[in-house]
């Protein structure tokens, strides 16, 4: 897409739960840099609601496209230089945006976590977007974001202060404290409804490689329940959202050309803390159900905005050197995870990739091989994350038989 677009962002589904507060958020940025942006959606009555509610310019452009309306999708897409989708479920929803764009070459960001969905978008779009000159971002909020950068940021200080990268990386969730939404609901039911109707998906979805096409490292540790982590000193029990972000730093790492070496191994849990009350803990999340009581959630329905302020996350990232040193990392956000937080980081990812596009290849990346730190410095500034490196571990002198 030239530099003679009209518009430099879109937020399509803007009347949505999570679209209308990405647009908040971006009417905040817009206002301090002079981003000239718009909504989109199926509905303009809906979307002049939401400028309504949000205080907008009575000129803020509003444009009208279905989401099965090729020749609106390519209108809309033929106007910006980007567009922030944010329409789940996206294996729904947004295959026809994202071939809009791959053709258009019209930048693409979501807030995608259907992994089966996204390696389908990469076989199909994959070629189109390098021709065209479109960069394509999925995973642009807190899945996979914050534990995609975590990863990053550590293997930096790793080269800068052990003179290499980290062979094993452990992702563990500290504190999480927020809710869900109506959308979050209807994408994890529109996956369960795909897996039994595609056993090619539920071999997808098992995979810790789908997003690395034609590459299949080491064996990675399965989410076998709850388990003691004797590097960390306390039990674990599975995380929801191991099976996206694991697979986006894999491909993160693949996209670097395997900067992180070909034999990397990482996973994710809940660290729930040492002694029975941890066992117990853990015990408790395996046994539960990921959504809790949130699976009756209507499309539109999330949390307040005083739950969104009152949310944080506290994540915890342990390197292992090959020679057993340690290298610890905790990245802290200051919002609730999936919403307050997700809008700001999907907006300061939109913002680096607006500045930045030049300097970025043409193709479909991941936020964090295609930023990089530059998006990192941008977060802590403008989103409210922290990233800080503790000092350097000694190998332990013994690890125990059930360490994972």
């Amino acid at each position: 897409m030239g530099h003679t677009a009209e518009l430099d962002v879109v937020v399509y589904g803007a009347s949505g739960f999570t679209g209308r507060l990405i647009a908040e958020r971006l009417a905040e940025r817009a206002r301090e840099t002079g981003l000239r942006w718009a909504m989109a959606g199926r509905s303009l009555a809906k979307l002049a609601a939401v400028r309504q509610e949000l205080g907008l310019p009575r000129d803020l452009a509003l444009i009208e496209a279905a989401s099965e309306d090729i020749g609106a999708l390519d209108r809309m897409t033929a106007r910006t230089r980007s567009v922030i989708a944010a329409v789940g479920p996206f294996q729904l929803y947004g295959s026809a945006l994202v071939a809009a764009c791959a053709h258009s070459g019209t930048d693409y960001l979501d807030l995608s976590g259907e992994t089966v969905w996204m390696r389908r978008m990469i076989d199909a779009h994959a070629a189109d977007a390098e021709r065209s000159g479109a960069r394509i971002l999925f995973s642009c909020g807190f899945d996979s974001v914050p534990f995609e950068l975590g990863v990053v940021y550590l293997q930096d200080a790793a080269r800068r202060r052990l003179g290499a990268a980290l062979p094993r990386v452990k992702g563990r969730v500290r504190q999480m404290v927020g809710g869900f939404s109506g959308g979050t609901v209807a994408s994890g039911k529109a996956t369960r409804a795909l897996m039994k109707a595609d056993p090619d998906a539920a071999r997808l979805l098992a995979d810790p490689f789908c997003l690395t096409p034609g590459f299949a490292g080491p064996p990675q540790p399965v989410e076998a329940g709850a388990a003691y982590d004797a590097h960390l000193g306390e039990w674990i029990a599975p995380f929801v959202m191991a099976p996206i972000n694991t697979r986006n730093i894999h491909r993160s790492n693949a996209l670097r050309g395997h900067i992180w070496g070909t034999d990397f191994v990482y996973d994710e849990a809940w660290a729930t803390g040492g002694g029975p009350d941890g066992e117990s803990r853990a015990r408790s999340i395996e046994g539960g159900s990921p959504l809790g009581d949130n699976a009756t959630l209507q499309p539109g329905e999330g949390p307040s905005r005083a739950e969104r302020d009152a949310g944080w996350y506290d994540l915890l990232f342990i390197g292992i050197a090959a020679d057993g040193r340690e290298l610890r990392l905790s990245v802290t956000g200051d919002r609730d995870p999936g919403y307050g937080s997700t809008a700001r980081i999907i907006v300061e990812t939109a913002l680096c990739l607006h500045d930045h596009r030049l300097d970025i290849p043409a193709g479909i990346w991941t936020p964090g091989a295609a930023l990089g730190l530059q998006l990192v410095e941008r977060l802590e500034r403008h989103a409210g994350l922290t990233f800080r490196v503790a000092d350097t571990q000694p190998a332990p002198a013994v690890v125990a038989p059930s360490e994972i």
